[in-house]
């Protein structure tokens, strides 16, 4: 017992000596327990909206809509896809890359499991099926993230391997939970039997990188996508200098410059980011201002702020400029389909504000009938900032109208 109490004497003054951006470790939360990514105890604070999660996981899916009704034949077009063999390909070569017969037992899921649509941006809090990166061996880690880079451009991969890169940089600087703040603390799990033929899905679940790949034939969803960091510009290990997000709050910045005052009044929900400042509801501690995040797949929210219609010719430049920066996560082949299918509805497409529009911390908001993206600067978890500041980032993109996890193309006839 005395030497428990020296080691938590000695982490506590450990957490103090080093700041970042002039913020303090927060120190293990009381109450929590987390081993190997699984929330095996949650704080009393935290456990009702947990609760509300695990319970959202059990309706049958819908899809977000403005008013609870889905937008018939947005997904039916007849064009043709692009390649998805390579992606197939991968997938075949993690699934012989296991070689315990309980890995592959777990790794490969039938199509309809209902674990298909759970993960959470948190440490799960339930059990998962599938491959702990962290405690396969290389080979194996290689062959799943090879799965993941099949499946995106360049700068997508890109993206991805940094969030989960500062994940394990934010738990060597604040020294604590180093079995779960890690690299490679993800779940990778295959649904269905990878093919060009019939519908499989993977799936990267972990600490602020949540990702879903449906494949159907020639077709790829990628959507729910969640991307994250807690420390957006790593300053210190091997990945010192690696700045992530940027692009995406440049570019922000750079389209609320274009606005007059009337647009401005029109697109900024709330001028301040202070919780005091905000209903209770956009003032969470874990989900911030975001509201399509874990659990909200069949989330009801209307339409607010500035219609695209309302804009002038270089205005629509710059506001396709900060939605290529979330397309350009799609391969080659599939994100100009994508593309072109934001352009079709970019008249319908509404954009909407929290915060000042000439500096950060800020949220963001895209939203019209085939994607949802949100951005927002989070208050400290592991960090003791109590507000939003902007090396806290979430990012999530989302296709409503019943798009996510491919069920959009499974309805294409």
């Amino acid at each position: 017992m005395n030497n428990l109490l020296a080691d938590t004497h000695t982490l506590a003054r450990d957490a103090t000596r080093a700041t970042y951006r002039g913020r303090s470790p927060r120190g293990p939360l009381p109450g929590a327990r987390v081993h190997h990514g699984y929330f095996a105890e949650i704080p009393v604070m935290s456990q009702p909206e947990f609760a509300a999660v695990s319970a959202a996981f059990e309706e049958p899916f819908v899809g977000i809509t403005t008013d609870g009704t889905l937008v018939p034949g947005l997904f039916s077009g007849s064009a043709a896809g692009a390649p998805t063999d390579a992606i197939a390909a991968a997938a075949h070569e993690f699934l012989d890359s296991l070689d315990q017969p309980d890995q592959r037992r777990f790794a490969e899921q039938p199509f309809d499991s209902p674990y298909r649509r759970r993960w959470i941006n948190a440490f799960y809090h339930w059990m998962p099926p599938g491959l702990y990166l962290d405690d396969a061996g290389v080979r194996q880690r290689e062959a799943a993230m090879r799965v993941v880079q099949a499946s995106m451009s360049p700068s997508g991969f890109a993206e991805v391997r940094a969030a989960m890169r500062s994940n394990q940089a934010l738990g060597d600087f604040i020294n604590y939970w180093k079995d779960t703040l890690r690299e490679y603390a993800y779940v990778f799990t295959i649904f269905g039997e990878p093919s060009t033929e019939t519908p499989w899905m993977w799936q990267l679940m972990g600490h602020h990188v949540d990702l879903h790949c449906t494949i159907v034939g020639d077709r790829i969803s990628l959507t729910p996508q969640f991307l994250a960091t807690e420390m957006a510009e790593v300053d210190h290990g091997p990945d010192a200098g690696t700045k992530l997000f940027a692009e995406q709050e440049q570019r922000a910045l750079a389209f609320t410059a274009t606005l007059t005052p009337a647009q401005r009044q029109t697109a900024v929900l709330y001028p301040s980011m202070l919780s005091k400042d905000l209903p209770a509801e956009l003032g969470r501690p874990t989900n911030g201002r975001h509201r399509a995040g874990a659990g909200q797949d069949n989330l009801v929210l209307p339409l607010e702020g500035l219609r695209a219609s309302e804009l002038s010719g270089d205005q629509r430049e710059a506001l396709l400029a900060l939605l290529d920066m979330y397309l350009s996560r799609w391969p080659d082949g599939h994100r100009e389909r994508e593309r072109a299918l934001v352009v079709e509805h970019l008249d319908e497409t509404y954009f909407a504000w929290i915060g000042d529009t000439a500096s950060a911390p800020f949220y963001y908001k895209l939203h019209s009938p085939v994607i949802l993206i949100e951005f927002d600067h989070h208050p400290g978890i592991f960090l003791d900032n109590d507000e939003p500041e902007p090396f806290h980032v979430h990012t999530i993109v989302r296709t409503p109208n019943g798009g996510d996890y491919g069920f959009g193309l499974l309805r294409r006839p």
